[in-house]
C-alpha cells in the first residue's frame, strides 16, 4: 500500500530477481529513479544483514558476507554511499543499515568523517564487513581478496570493473559472488557501458 509499495516499482524488482541467475548486473537508468537508495543500498543491506524480506528471491547468502562499496571519489563515497547507508554523521543507524546491525565501523585516514570499513552482524550469528572504496583510488586498490558482493554506485571506469568481477569469481573454495552497478549513463557510450548494452543484446 502507498507510494512506496512494490507494486509501483516493476524493474527494481526485476533487477533483484535477476540476481538469482546473473552474477553481473547494472543498473541503467535516469537520475532521481532510486538507483542508489532503492536499488544498491537495499540490496546490499539485505546481503549484509541477512535479513531477506519473504517477497525476496534474488541471490541469498545463508553466511556473513565480504563486500565492497565504491563511488567516483572519497568524498562523494562518503557523501553519498556512507550516508545513506549509515545515515547522517553522529546518526549511524538511520540508514538503510538498521541501527542494531552495526556492530563498529573504522574511520578512513585522511578524509574527515568518512568511514572505511564497516561491521555487520548477519542473521547466521557472525559478522559481514563492507569496506568504503572510491575510483580515485586506482585500479590497484580493487586487487585482493575474494568478495561476495561488490557494489558500483556510478559508472566506474572499465579496468576497475573488471578487476572488481574477478574478485566474485568463483574458486575452489569460494561459491562466487555478484556485482551491481547503479548508474546514469552520463559518460555516453563508454565502454563499460557498451559492455552492458552487449550483454542484453545476446539475452
Amino acid at each position: 500500500m502507498g507510494p512506496l509499495a512494490r507494486k509501483h516499482y516493476p524493474r527494481h524488482l526485476e533487477f533483484f530477481a535477476a540476481g538469482a541467475q546473473h552474477r553481473e548486473r547494472c543498473f541503467l537508468a535516469a537520475n532521481r529513479v532510486g538507483k542508489t537508495e532503492g536499488v544498491g543500498a537495499y540490496e546490499l543491506s539485505l546481503h549484509l544483514t541477512g535479513r531477506y524480506p519473504v517477497w525476496w528471491v534474488g541471490r541469498r547468502f545463508t553466511c556473513p558476507i565480504s563486500a565492497w562499496a565504491a563511488g567516483d571519489t572519497s568524498k562523494t563515497t562518503r557523501d553519498i554511499i556512507q550516508r545513506t547507508l549509515l545515515g547522517p554523521v553522529g546518526s549511524y543507524g538511520t540508514g538503510m543499515l538498521p541501527a542494531d546491525s552495526i556492530v563498529n565501523q573504522t574511520s578512513k585516514p585522511g578524509v574527515p568523517d568518512a568511514v572505511e570499513t564497516v561491521y555487520v552482524a548477519h542473521v547466521s550469528g557472525g559478522t559481514s564487513e563492507i569496506g568504503l572504496k572510491s575510483y580515485d583510488q586506482g585500479r590497484a586498490s580493487f586487487q585482493g581478496t575474494s568478495k561476495h558482493v561488490i557494489w558500483l554506485d556510478e559508472e566506474p571506469s572499465f579496468d576497475i570493473y573488471c578487476e572488481g568481477l574477478t574478485r566474485t569469481m568463483a574458486t575452489s573454495t569460494f561459491e562466487g559472488g555478484i556485482v551491481v552497478c547503479t548508474f546514469t549513463p552520463l559518460l555516453g557510450m563508454s565502454e563499460t557501458v557498451r559492455y552492458f548494452l552487449d550483454i542484453k543484446l545476446a539475452e
